[in-house]
């Protein structure tokens, strides 16, 4: 019965961090080969494509998604982005002031990165540059490991765009 609650207790455990991570990793990816890129035909790259390639950490002002779609091609609808944010609540909630194992997303939009007042940031953070626009929040979303390498959040993040819209109309107006 013993080994029974043990093997019990490590799949719990790992389920909860797989959750709380995404089931992401903080390795970094591999990066493209040129051999296949130079095994296409020039005339089959075109600028229609319809995902951008991750070409890196994209600059502050940068707000290019790896799935390729606009925020502005959007409507979010905050009910259902406070359903989307159950995922975030781990690690944060909406309640000025009170930050957990990250900090309080009340009045994110619009602000610094990395300048929640009580929050241990790393400097990764505190050094993006980036100024939480709703359009970056999205991008940031995608793969929060992308936007700030080495940030402290695990989240791999949120691949489906309007569920990304979502989450941004709720933190806009979380009431």
């Amino acid at each position: 019965m013993l080994k029974f609650k043990t093997l019990t207790g490590v799949i719990a455990l790992s389920a909860l961090a797989a959750a709380c991570s995404g089931g992401g990793s903080e390795s970094t990816p591999p990066a493209d080969t040129t051999e296949s890129k130079a095994s296409e035909p020039a005339s089959e790259v075109t600028e229609t494509t319809a995902a951008p390639a991750d070409s890196g950490t994209p600059a502050a002002d940068d707000i290019a998604t790896l799935d390729g779609v606009e925020y502005a091609s959007l409507t979010g609808d905050a009910e259902a982005g406070k359903k989307v944010f159950t995922k975030c609540r781990t690690c944060h909630v909406t309640d000025p002031g009170v930050n957990r194992i990250g900090p309080s997303m009340a009045g994110i939009m619009g602000n610094q990165a990395g300048a929640v007042e009580g929050f241990n940031y790393t400097d990764a953070n505190k050094n993006s540059g980036i100024t939480w626009t709703e359009e970056k929040m999205f991008q940031y979303l995608e793969k929060p490991q992308r936007v700030i390498p080495k940030t402290k959040m695990v989240f791999a993040g949120l691949p489906d765009a309007q569920q990304r819209a979502d989450v941004i109309a709720y933190l806009k107006d979380p009431s």
